[in-house]
């Protein structure tokens, strides 16, 4: 039974809805976020991805900043920063300025896949697999350019020393849970997408947590898809877009995000593939009433202390009424 306030927030991959430009989805994600902040999300956080005609948060940092500098209060960060790509100090640089510019506001979730295709993952960083093995000793390094213990080493990133900037271990498989607990941090699983290790990697990161002066006790989140309109049906309909795009993914026809039809017999069948069945597992559509029984069987069975929302539909006003409306949904549940 669900016994404790669960935090509500969001993760956007800015995605790119056919006839929108980049520069609509970017707004659009901004007004998002501000509409977010006025019905009590604790966070949003953008995903790094590339080599994606769907998706525009590639560039995650410069994103954030465009996001913080449009909101007051939410806290705005990466889910995640796919650290193999990058370098520890960069990002540390990146990072310790947003946190300076907009101070207790920004988080720095880090993760450890390429976000992209093997061919993009190679352009980006030849060594990426070298990189990725080294995931744990990557996390450390930007720990230490955030330490002010870090002052006299040789190598500084001096615009992140003693900046407040927490970080966070994201994950979809148990390797991330081992690694969370060993380093005291929270824990975020991507089950929007990623769910047969999601219970196996709680319990891992519950059972093995070591407190740290980030953090005393063990934090979990869960990514979990949500779209929520004033009928089932219509919630259907938005979420044929959702199944289009997840369809496409596994056959390798990437494409921007299609406007919603009805429910087809042949998109009903495939939306009933193994492979879709189980990356959409956590998919809660319908109503308020509908949506707000799945959620808290959600929440009830995993006991996480955050979850975060992911509404990848095609009509931006549309989403910023689910989000809306989940946002009530938690109101209710938190009651």
């Amino acid at each position: 039974m669900q016994t404790k306030h669960t935090k509500y927030s969001i993760l956007d991959l800015a995605i790119v809805s056919k006839g929108r430009s980049l520069q609509d989805t970017f707004n659009d994600s901004l007004a998002l976020a501000k509409a977010a902040e006025e019905v009590g999300y604790t966070r949003y956080w953008l995903a790094e991805h590339h080599n994606s005609d769907a998706i525009g948060s590639s560039a995650t940092s410069i994103l954030i900043g465009k996001i913080a500098e449009g909101t007051k209060r939410i806290r705005v960060g990466s889910g995640g920063i796919m650290l193999p790509n990058h370098s520890p100090l960069i990002i540390a640089e990146q990072f310790g300025t947003l946190g300076i510019l907009y101070p207790h506001r920004i988080d720095l979730g880090l993760g450890r896949a390429p976000g992209t295709d093997r061919e993009t993952a190679q352009a980006i960083r030849s060594d990426f697999y070298e990189a990725a093995m080294s995931f744990p000793d990557n996390v450390q390094q930007i720990q230490n350019y955030f330490s002010l213990d870090n002052l006299n080493e040789k190598v500084r990133a001096t615009v992140a020393e003693g900046v407040d900037v927490p970080l966070y271990i994201l994950g979809s498989s148990t390797d991330s849970a081992h690694l969370a607990a060993k380093k005291g941090l929270p824990y975020a699983f991507a089950s929007h997408f990623a769910t047969p290790q999601l219970q196996a990697a709680l319990d891992i990161y519950r059972r093995d947590f070591q407190p740290s002066e980030a953090l005393e006790t063990p934090y979990t989140f869960a990514g979990v898809n949500i779209i929520v309109a004033d009928s089932d049906e219509e919630a259907e309909r938005m979420s044929t877009s959702l199944y289009k795009m997840i369809i496409g993914l596994l056959t390798g026809k990437r494409d921007f995000m299609q406007p919603p039809t009805e429910m087809t017999n042949e998109l009903r069948t495939m939306k009933q593939h193994p492979s879709v069945q189980q990356m959409l597992k956590y998919t809660f559509v319908g109503n308020k009433d509908t949506v707000k029984q799945q959620v808290k069987a959600f929440i009830d069975e995993t006991q996480v202390d955050e979850l975060i929302a992911v509404t990848n539909i095609y009509d931006s006003k549309d989403r910023i009424t689910s989000y809306r409306l989940f946002a009530e949904i938690m109101q209710e549940l938190n009651k």
